[in-house]
């Protein structure tokens, strides 16, 4: 409840001695708003607000924080493009004929075919294959009927979160980690698992999870394949994300630190997920250090690792490489460039309007622009528009 949070902040506020108008001065949040918070008319309260207050008050967020998180569910748009696929999930049969003989290469053939549709966010078309393909994977039998199910599962899960609809992506998820007859095709799919967690803002919860996978599978450097350097890398660059939420930076840089191991491990970028088209390597490590930077107020550092790392050959349109290219519009709307932040935002849509429409991170980005102007251009309204900002 909003209470139970006002309580938390005026509590370590007067543990620490200050006065509302200095937690409002330290924490660079509104005096109106600390008010609101403490006298528990706030029923929701963004994650970043209240980093912003930890870091102020010098305790976790998720000290704050307490059961209450920040998600941003699905709205009705994207709900009814999925339902088809929630209706298969709930298992409720669709009307294909369903008389043709199913193989284990068929189905997998059948999901290779859509992988692709992955890298361009074709949310659409990917919707509309899968009820089928999820009937098919569900009659097969066996250990390779199980891996398949991994593989397609994982992939449903993962689409789910883009999507943001977490309950059911999170229980699909598991299904797919429970199916699992490979440790690392398992740990694959607890990446897609702890980064559901992380754009729910339940960022202990995520930080405990990526770390518990880390230390279940953690290679050993002289004989690790690449596949499990860069499941384990990935997995400590969530924890490194959580952290770094959670107003923990010590614990963040080890994270990083052991991520960028891996990364240099490999030497380059790759795609291991067989359910994903995720990349990992040393510049996806690069993109996540410049998100802290962002996290943490420190844009021009942010824009210093944007320019000075190559730009990525594979998947450059991925969701990693995407979610970079907003940390930069991030950057330049904190430095007050807002027309930077609205050029790279643009770009983003042309590539990727699918994608960029279930971003609350850039309606947080292009409403922070809008409020401090008297008039907006063009290009400002219609990417409004494209991304579903609320009035």
């Amino acid at each position: 409840m909003a209470a139970d949070l006002g309580d938390r902040v005026a509590s370590v506020r007067k543990r620490r001695g200050l006065t509302q108008r200095e937690l409002a001065e330290l924490s660079d949040v509104s005096l109106s708003l600390v008010k609101k918070i403490e006298q528990g008319e706030r029923y929701t309260i963004r994650l970043e607000t209240l980093r912003k207050l930890a870091v102020a008050l010098r305790v976790r967020t998720s000290m704050l924080q307490g059961d209450e998180h920040d998600a941003e569910h699905a709205d009705p748009q994207t709900e009814d493009l999925w339902a088809p696929v929630r209706r298969a999930l709930a298992g409720v049969k669709d009307t294909g004929p369903g008389d043709e003989p199913v193989s284990s290469a068929g189905v997998q053939a059948a999901i290779d075919e859509i992988r692709p549709l992955l890298g361009t966010h074709e949310y659409r078309a990917i919707a509309r294959r899968l009820p089928s393909i999820m009937r098919d994977a569900d009659s097969l039998d066996g250990e390779d009927g199980r891996t398949i199910r991994t593989r397609l599962f994982g992939m449903i899960g993962h689409l789910l979160v883009q999507n943001r609809q977490f309950d059911i992506a999170e229980q699909t998820l598991q299904r797919a980690i429970d199916d699992a007859t490979d440790p690392r095709e398992a740990a694959a799919v607890a990446n897609s698992l702890a980064w559901a967690m992380l754009r729910q803002g339940r960022i202990a919860e995520a930080e405990s999870f990526a770390v518990t996978w880390a230390d279940r599978v953690e290679p050993r450097f002289s004989r690790a394949t690449t596949g499990e350097l860069a499941c384990w890398g990935r997995l400590w660059l969530y924890a490194a994300n959580a952290s770094i939420r959670d107003n923990v930076e010590s614990r963040a840089d080890d994270a990083l630190a052991l991520a960028r191991a891996a990364a240099h491990r490999i030497g380059r970028e790759v795609l291991t997920d067989t359910h994903t088209v995720r990349a990992y390597g040393p510049i996806s490590v690069a993109h996540n250090t410049a998100e802290t930077y962002v996290l943490t107020g420190r844009p021009d550092k942010a824009l210093a690792i944007a320019q000075a790392t190559p730009a990525p050959t594979l998947q450059p349109n991925g969701a990693g490489r995407l979610r970079h290219r907003l940390d930069v519009a991030s950057a330049h709307a904190q430095l007050d460039q807002g027309t930077a932040a609205v050029g790279v935002m643009s770009e983003i849509h042309t590539v990727a309007p699918e994608w960029l429409a279930q971003q609350r991170y850039a309606r947080d980005i292009l409403g922070s622009i809008v409020a401090g102007r008297r008039s907006l251009t063009s290009e400002m309204r219609e990417l409004a528009d494209a991304i579903r900002l609320e009035y």
